[in-house]
């Protein structure tokens, strides 16, 4: 008799084959039943096409399915939550016209009373800390807000099986924490976990198993509590992880200037930048940390020219008034800009990669006389293919066919080619794996050497203490003073990004800064 307990879910020889690429190849795993499984793998592994097959977006070519033992054909998004399945995508699925409460509607296919619902989404909300207002339109929330919306319609769904493909890819430090009590929660009450990361120590400290995929195979398993960060790596890519090397320089001249950036936001919900000063010096990178929806979004807008100013002196690049002018007249300057959203504004999904590269790089000679000039426009695109070695079907591949990490490769590939004098990069490695994260940074540092000045834009911590040469805080809308990396501690920005920095608030915030340190 065999007592042994039945998988929540088991696959067995899983393949799903593309034009261009074999995404799965004969796949198999199991996840038992309270279990937090981790699927690894580079970027291009394989690893969302397989969680998209679990919940019913694609249809595998061959291999079959098991839920609670018994063999089933998941139709789609539907099936797989009438099933049990729930599943937070890397790239959202959210209705931008719509509030955050018509969304969750929307998923759970509710048509009942909102204001019941979006009381739950506040309670939900306050019991995991993804605080998130229900009323909110979805095209006013940052990146990190979008991905706390995805999660709590997961949560009210209350799965069996719960599937995270890079859940706290823009998430603070104790926002992390927080979620993984809450996994850890739903484990003990015996809710299975699929979870995507390329955060090694996130892997490690969460997860009871992990199934390791390279190429679209699974090459190995293993207990993460037993390994290391640097154990793991090299089971993914197969060799030693990479450390960017940093250069030595000396900073140069202000090649962005910001003095006195004030603005309020057209978003009644959005947040108003106030009295924002930043110089950011040839050869010199300077991040800007902070808990997601603090006035990043504004703050990039103003920067970029997507939102000009009405005057034209809080803005300098290179010396040239800015305020005033657009995205256009600004690159002409020399400003290069990686937006936080990949598809969209970093590149449009149903076009090539060859033509995403000449939205923004037709100053590359890549235009004669208003004409394209179609095989430089190619070839640029297989250069940063080749450089930064995105995984894809070529330079006509769509932009939307890509994986989340490939497609922020070439589009941080497309604007470091450019070498512009002020490069402005909003979540460098969101979804990137360890490999091609660490290249990323090394170009980011290389680039920097080489006169660029760079402002990183990110809520990765460790990552900003790691390329960067000053740090500020972004909160409330407010920057603090700058911090050289070597005088400070990922402590004391932490504490910062709650606002509490010396002359934040006047004295009286001074003293709580004081007593909490």
């Amino acid at each position: 008799m065999n007592d042994a307990p039945t998988a929540r879910l088991e696959l067995r020889g899983i393949t799903k084959t593309y034009p261009s690429v074999v995404a799965n190849d004969r796949v198999s795993l199991k996840v038992m039943p309270g279990e937090i499984h981790a699927v690894l793998g580079e970027n291009g592994a394989g690893k969302s096409t397989l969680m998209k097959v679990i919940y019913g977006v694609t249809h595998p070519g061959a291999g079959e399915i098991l839920w609670e033992g018994e063999r089933v054909r998941i139709r789609n998004p539907a099936h797989a939550r009438a099933l049990g399945i729930g599943m937070v995508f890397q790239h959202f699925s959210l209705f931008e016209t719509l509030t955050v409460v018509e969304n969750v509607a929307l998923a759970l296919e509710l048509s009942g009373d909102l204001g019941l619902l979006a009381r739950q989404i506040e309670q939900v909300s306050e019991k995991y800390g993804l605080p998130v207002d229900p009323r909110r339109r979805v095209h006013a929330l940052s990146v990190g807000e979008r991905q706390r919306v995805e999660i709590i319609r997961c949560l009210l769904q209350k799965p069996k099986l719960l599937i995270m493909d890079e859940p706290t890819s823009v998430l603070t430090p104790g926002a992390v924490q927080k979620l993984f009590e809450t996994l850890r929660q739903l484990a003990a009450e015996g809710c299975s976990i699929l979870y995507i990361s390329h955060k090694l120590d996130e892997i490690q400290q969460l997860c009871h198993v992990a199934t390791v995929l390279r190429d679209g195979r699974v090459t190995g398993e293993c207990v993460p509590a037993n390994e290391t960060p640097e154990s793991m790596a090299r089971l993914m890519i197969g060799k030693a992880l990479p450390v960017p090397e940093l250069r030595p320089h000396s900073p140069g001249a202000p090649r962005l200037q910001v003095a006195g950036l004030s603005r309020d936001s057209d978003d009644p919900f959005g947040v108003e930048l106030q009295d924002i000063h930043l110089d950011v010096r040839a050869g010199e990178i300077v991040g800007i940390a902070g808990v997601s929806g603090n006035g990043q979004k504004e703050l990039l807008l103003a920067l970029s020219g997507e939102e000009p100013l009405a005057e034209r002196y809080p803005i300098r690049i290179d010396g040239v008034e800015a305020g005033r002018m657009g995205p256009r007249a600004r690159r002409r300057l020399g400003l290069g800009f990686v937006p936080e959203e990949r598809l969209g504004r970093g590149a449009v999904p149903s076009l090539s990669l060859a033509f995403n590269g000449l939205l923004t790089a037709h100053g590359q000679g890549l235009l004669r006389h208003g004409l394209i000039r179609f095989a430089a426009m190619r070839a640029f695109a297989r250069r940063c293919i080749e450089r930064f070695d995105v995984r894809c079907g070529g330079a006509e591949a769509a932009a939307r066919s890509l994986s989340g990490g490939n497609l922020q490769k070439f589009i941080m590939g497309r604007e470091i080619l450019q070498s512009p004098g002020v490069l402005i990069v909003a979540q460098p490695t969101w979804g990137v794996d360890v490999g091609a994260a660490a290249f990323i940074r090394q170009q980011l540092i290389d680039l920097a050497a080489s006169g660029t000045a760079i402002l990183v834009i990110s809520e990765e911590l460790e990552e900003l203490f790691e390329i960067c040469d000053r740090l500020m805080v972004i909160a409330g809308g407010r920057l603090s003073p700058s911090r050289r990396v070597s005088e400070t501690s990922i402590e004391e920005i932490g504490l910062w990004m709650s606002g509490l920095w010396p002359g934040a608030d006047g004295q009286a915030t001074v003293e709580r800064a004081d007593a909490a340190s």
